[in-house]
Protein backbone atom coordinates (compact mmCIF):
# COMPACT_ATOMS: atom_id res chain seq x y z
CA UNK A 1 0.00 0.00 0.00
CA UNK A 2 1.41 3.49 -0.82
CA UNK A 3 0.75 5.92 2.21
CA UNK A 4 1.34 9.35 2.79
CA UNK A 5 2.82 10.74 5.89
CA UNK A 6 2.29 13.99 7.33
CA UNK A 7 3.04 15.79 10.81
CA UNK A 8 3.71 19.35 12.63
CA UNK A 9 6.79 19.61 14.79
CA UNK A 10 4.63 17.61 17.44
CA UNK A 11 4.49 14.87 15.44
CA UNK A 12 7.97 13.96 14.19
CA UNK A 13 9.18 11.74 16.53
CA UNK A 14 6.26 9.19 16.43
CA UNK A 15 5.86 9.81 12.73
CA UNK A 16 9.20 8.49 11.96
CA UNK A 17 8.61 5.60 14.44
CA UNK A 18 5.43 4.63 12.64
CA UNK A 19 6.99 5.05 9.03
CA UNK A 20 10.22 2.62 9.93
CA UNK A 21 7.43 0.18 11.05
CA UNK A 22 5.38 0.41 7.58
CA UNK A 23 8.69 0.44 5.23
CA UNK A 24 9.19 -2.43 7.32
CA UNK A 25 5.98 -4.36 6.28
CA UNK A 26 6.25 -3.61 2.48
CA UNK A 27 4.22 -0.43 2.51
CA UNK A 28 5.44 2.61 0.15
CA UNK A 29 5.64 6.03 2.25
CA UNK A 30 5.61 9.46 0.85
CA UNK A 31 6.62 11.40 3.49
CA UNK A 32 5.42 15.20 3.44
CA UNK A 33 7.07 16.02 6.44
CA UNK A 34 8.18 18.19 8.73
CA UNK A 35 11.28 16.29 9.57
CA UNK A 36 12.55 17.99 12.64
CA UNK A 37 10.83 19.78 15.67
CA UNK A 38 11.34 22.84 14.89
CA UNK A 39 8.00 25.11 15.49
CA UNK A 40 5.70 25.04 11.96
CA UNK A 41 2.44 25.09 10.69
CA UNK A 42 0.45 21.92 10.13
CA UNK A 43 -1.21 23.18 7.24
CA UNK A 44 2.11 23.34 5.18
CA UNK A 45 2.18 19.67 5.23
CA UNK A 46 -1.22 17.62 5.76
CA UNK A 47 -2.37 19.86 2.47
CA UNK A 48 -0.13 18.18 -0.01
CA UNK A 49 -0.35 15.01 2.19
CA UNK A 50 -4.66 15.32 1.23
CA UNK A 51 -3.89 16.63 -2.12
CA UNK A 52 -2.29 13.14 -2.65
CA UNK A 53 -5.11 11.19 -0.63
CA UNK A 54 -7.72 13.07 -2.91
CA UNK A 55 -6.33 12.25 -6.11
CA UNK A 56 -5.51 8.94 -5.91
CA UNK A 57 -1.51 9.41 -5.93
CA UNK A 58 -1.65 7.20 -2.20
CA UNK A 59 -4.29 4.90 -1.26
CA UNK A 60 -4.11 6.38 1.85
CA UNK A 61 -3.07 9.03 4.71
CA UNK A 62 -1.64 8.70 8.04
CA UNK A 63 -1.19 12.38 9.56
CA UNK A 64 0.21 13.34 13.18
CA UNK A 65 -0.10 16.40 15.36
CA UNK A 66 -0.37 17.23 19.11
CA UNK A 67 -3.63 15.98 19.48
CA UNK A 68 -4.43 14.71 15.56
CA UNK A 69 -7.81 17.52 15.61
CA UNK A 70 -5.96 19.60 13.62
CA UNK A 71 -4.72 17.26 10.82
CA UNK A 72 -8.70 15.78 10.71
CA UNK A 73 -10.21 19.51 10.81
CA UNK A 74 -7.49 20.22 7.69
CA UNK A 75 -8.21 17.20 6.00
CA UNK A 76 -11.93 17.21 6.03
CA UNK A 77 -11.72 19.70 3.66
CA UNK A 78 -10.66 18.47 0.59
CA UNK A 79 -13.28 16.70 -1.74
CA UNK A 80 -12.23 12.90 -0.90
CA UNK A 81 -11.16 12.74 2.28
CA UNK A 82 -12.53 11.15 5.02
CA UNK A 83 -10.26 11.59 8.09
CA UNK A 84 -10.42 10.20 11.49
CA UNK A 85 -8.84 11.15 14.96
CA UNK A 86 -7.88 7.73 16.61
CA UNK A 87 -7.02 7.09 20.12
CA UNK A 88 -7.33 3.99 20.46
CA UNK A 89 -7.37 -0.06 18.81
CA UNK A 90 -11.28 -0.02 18.55
CA UNK A 91 -11.98 3.65 17.44
CA UNK A 92 -9.34 2.55 14.51
CA UNK A 93 -11.55 -0.31 13.65
CA UNK A 94 -14.60 1.58 13.36
CA UNK A 95 -13.07 4.09 11.61
CA UNK A 96 -12.56 2.14 8.93
CA UNK A 97 -15.66 -0.81 9.32
CA UNK A 98 -18.48 1.98 9.44
CA UNK A 99 -16.79 5.08 7.39
CA UNK A 100 -14.40 3.48 5.44
CA UNK A 101 -11.64 6.16 6.15
CA UNK A 102 -8.57 6.57 3.98
CA UNK A 103 -6.60 9.20 6.10
CA UNK A 104 -5.78 8.31 10.18
CA UNK A 105 -4.81 10.92 12.71
CA UNK A 106 -2.88 10.69 15.59
CA UNK A 107 -2.16 12.76 18.50
CA UNK A 108 1.37 12.38 19.71
CA UNK A 109 0.82 14.47 22.85
CA UNK A 110 -1.99 12.41 23.80
CA UNK A 111 -1.13 8.42 22.86
CA UNK A 112 1.92 6.93 23.05
CA UNK A 113 4.21 4.83 20.61
CA UNK A 114 3.20 1.38 21.28
CA UNK A 115 -0.41 2.48 21.21
CA UNK A 116 -0.73 4.04 18.15
CA UNK A 117 1.45 1.40 16.45
CA UNK A 118 -1.67 -0.89 17.62
CA UNK A 119 -3.81 1.67 16.41
CA UNK A 120 -1.83 2.00 12.93
CA UNK A 121 -2.03 -1.94 12.51
CA UNK A 122 -5.66 -2.25 13.22
CA UNK A 123 -6.58 0.49 11.17
CA UNK A 124 -4.31 -0.89 7.98
CA UNK A 125 -5.75 -4.35 8.41
CA UNK A 126 -9.72 -3.84 8.83
CA UNK A 127 -11.77 -3.35 5.98
CA UNK A 128 -15.06 -1.49 5.54
CA UNK A 129 -18.54 -3.44 6.29
CA UNK A 130 -19.80 -4.60 3.33
CA UNK A 131 -23.11 -4.87 4.55
CA UNK A 132 -26.35 -2.55 2.92
CA UNK A 133 -26.77 -0.36 6.32
CA UNK A 134 -22.75 0.34 6.34
CA UNK A 135 -22.54 0.58 2.47
CA UNK A 136 -25.59 3.32 2.36
CA UNK A 137 -24.46 5.24 5.80
CA UNK A 138 -21.05 5.84 3.15
CA UNK A 139 -22.38 6.38 0.59
CA UNK A 140 -24.69 9.31 1.92
CA UNK A 141 -21.05 10.99 3.33
CA UNK A 142 -19.77 10.41 -0.20
CA UNK A 143 -22.70 12.36 -1.61
CA UNK A 144 -22.63 14.98 1.36
CA UNK A 145 -18.98 15.27 0.10
CA UNK A 146 -19.22 15.51 -3.36
CA UNK A 147 -22.30 18.09 -3.13
CA UNK A 148 -20.17 20.73 -0.85
CA UNK A 149 -16.93 20.32 -1.25
CA UNK A 150 -14.99 21.42 -4.87
CA UNK A 151 -13.53 18.98 -6.42
CA UNK A 152 -9.80 18.82 -6.41
CA UNK A 153 -8.32 18.90 -9.81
Amino acid sequence: MKIAMANDHAGTRMKNEIKAYLESQGHEVVDFGTYDEESCDLSDFVLPASLAVAKGEVDRGIFIDGVGYGSALIANKINGCYAAVCQDPFCAKLAREHTDSNILCIGAKIIGGMIAMEIVKTWLTTDALTAEKYVNRVNKVKAINDQYCVKVK
